[in-house]
């Protein structure tokens, strides 16, 4: 499978839900949709040796990990502890516009910096094998017109960068909150289809508001890929038909039942390992979207999660789904 097909449906790392629970969820519902961590920054991994973090399934390929950080020296170290991990690609994020993340001068500060993000890239393409790639959004703050973007985008590709993913949303550094930056700054999606105009060898992965696969296929007339964020996190099976529908490949998910118990083996499995049932069992909220019992099977992972009694209630959680 060629590259830019490997990423034609891809789900966006989000701080707090793509961990590696929710990333072996989804493969269990689709397996061709490209993963993405959470980001990881280079300091958790350098100086907080923060490596639960780096932790996959091997289910889970094919898998991204996105770190941020904008020292060269530190994200050609993470760059490659994350390539000896074993993952598929290295992301960088050039859009996150949350206050922590700019007081450490990485996220979507840096598209005021384009040559500098070039430099960091390059240096990490240079010393790994795997594919590197950079995550951005439009612009930043007043920098909303499309020169801007362009310009950005011709510095970072001059340094050999040849996939952009792009969140067709400005980010605005002061006066919103990361979620407020997910809804308030308008969409342009045209921005992003213009952008595979003028570069036509760069594989241009869309990102923002996208919620059914009817839009994705309507993304794939003008670009490469698209990349689902909080609409599969909030309604996994969204993604049940993306290996029919965008990848051509029979899909073997007909049941919301099958894929909860698979999880739930999964999660029993981890649970002798260590791992927090809590943090496991929250991905399965959204599993049950749009079912009659949709609420009583929140409530009862609830209660499955504060009595910890995920083996007596197995198959309460099973019969509240409707198929």
């Amino acid at each position: 499978m060629s590259y830019s097909n490997m990423h034609k449906a891809s789900i966006a790392p989000m701080m707090q839900y793509t961990d590696m629970h929710d990333r072996y969820l989804l493969r269990l519902i689709s397996k061709k949709v490209f993963l993405y961590t959470e980001m990881v920054t280079t300091g958790a991994i350098l100086y907080g040796k923060c490596f639960h973090q780096l932790e996959f399934n091997k289910e889970e390929h094919p898998v991204a990990i996105q770190l941020g950080g904008s020292d060269v020296d530190d994200l050609v170290k993470s760059a490659k502890i994350a390539e000896d991990y074993g993952y598929d690609e290295i992301n960088l994020n050039v859009g996150c516009p949350s206050d922590r993340v700019q007081k450490g001068r990485f996220g979507a500060c840096l598209m005021l910096e384009p040559d500098h993000v070039a430099e960091c890239l390059n240096a990490m393409q240079t010393n790994v094998k795997v594919p590197v790639t950079i995550k951005c959004r439009l612009g930043v703050d007043h920098h909303e017109d499309y020169e801007f973007l362009y310009n950005f985008v011709n510095i970072v590709q001059n340094a050999g960068i040849k996939h952009f993913i792009i969140h067709a949303r400005n980010g605005i550094l002061k006066g919103l909150s990361p979620r407020q930056n997910r809804h308030i700054p308008p969409l342009k999606y045209d921005y992003v289809y213009q952008l595979k105009k003028d570069f036509p060898n760069l594989n241009i992965t869309i990102n923002g508001g996208i919620k059914t696969i009817d839009e994705c296929k309507e993304h794939l007339k003008y670009v490469d890929g698209v990349m689902i964020g909080r609409a599969a996190y909030e309604n996994p099976f969204l993604i049940k038909d993306i290996d029919t529908e965008l990848y051509g490949i029979e899909s073997n998910v007909n049941s919301k039942k099958s894929i909860l118990n698979q999880y739930l083996d999964y999660v029993e499995d981890k649970l002798q390992e260590g791992h927090d049932l809590s943090r496991m069992m929250k991905h399965l909220f959204g599993l049950s979207r749009g079912d009659k019992f949709a609420k009583t099977f929140r409530i009862k992972i609830l209660e499955v999660i504060k009595k910890e009694s995920l083996g007596q209630h197995r198959k309460e959680l099973e019969d509240l789904l409707i198929y």
